[in-house]
């Protein structure tokens, strides 16, 4: 597979698919497509991979798509503006991303879910007590709410984020949560109660426009639902 990412703020991905060669996707995520990919709906992996999607935010169902008789090309369009990433996916190189940022991949990366090992990092943590874990091998897509900062993390280095703010992250960083200090701070200083803490060795890619926090900002512009 040959694949390009074009068009930010409101990127897409265009992937050049080889001949028998399958991707697979969110339900809903497919943009456009050559009439010679074939498309297939499957729990992908059984009930129980199905379950654990749709708690990390996703779909039971996933669509495989397969160029059938020759090349085939498949498009996957970013449903939010920001942008999109491409994570090569392999034993020991697996990601975590926060819910709902899985867009497609080739067909040997698995989707499943990821708890926080601790409690307060899920239900303060604003990433959520639940992620998805992309492991496997092969080539995955991720959207990214804004514009994505990376960072690598030395061993014991760490970064204090806003919540909501933490995209994705490699599997040897960790996370907790620490709270904001000083009452005054978190009454009045507009930055809540608690902040995301990631501490290295690792790899983590920061968004700068979460969707939460622009639905927060937009609300008090629309009226109230009678």
């Amino acid at each position: 597979m040959k694949y390009q990412i074009i068009g930010e703020p409101l990127p897409v991905v265009t992937c050049q698919v080889n001949p028998g060669e399958t991707l697979i996707t969110e339900r809903g995520s497919m943009s456009w497509m050559s009439p010679n990919m074939k498309m297939e709906t499957s729990t992908n992996g059984g009930i129980g991979k199905a379950l654990g999607r749709m708690f990390s935010g996703d779909s039971i169902f996933q669509n495989r798509y397969t160029a059938m008789g020759g090349e085939g090309m498949i498009a996957f369009a970013s449903s939010f503006p920001g942008s999109i990433r491409a994570f090569e996916i392999s034993p020991g190189n697996n990601m975590i991303v926060q819910k709902s940022a899985f867009l497609a991949s080739e067909a040997g990366v698995e989707l499943s879910v990821h708890f926080q090992k601790k409690l307060g990092a899920g239900l303060f943590g604003g990433e959520g007590f639940i992620m998805q874990k992309l492991s496997g091998h092969g080539t995955a897509f991720v959207e990214i709410d804004g514009y994505a900062m990376e960072y690598v993390l030395q061993p014991g280095q760490s970064m204090i984020i806003d919540t909501g703010y933490l995209a994705a992250m490699t599997e040897g960083v960790h996370m907790e949560i620490q709270t904001v200090p000083g009452v005054k701070n978190m009454l009045f200083g507009g930055e809540g109660i608690f902040n995301t803490v990631v501490t290295g060795p690792g790899k983590i890619i920061l968004q700068t426009m979460p969707v939460s926090n622009v639905a927060q900002t937009l609300r008090p512009f629309f009226p109230s639902a009678k």
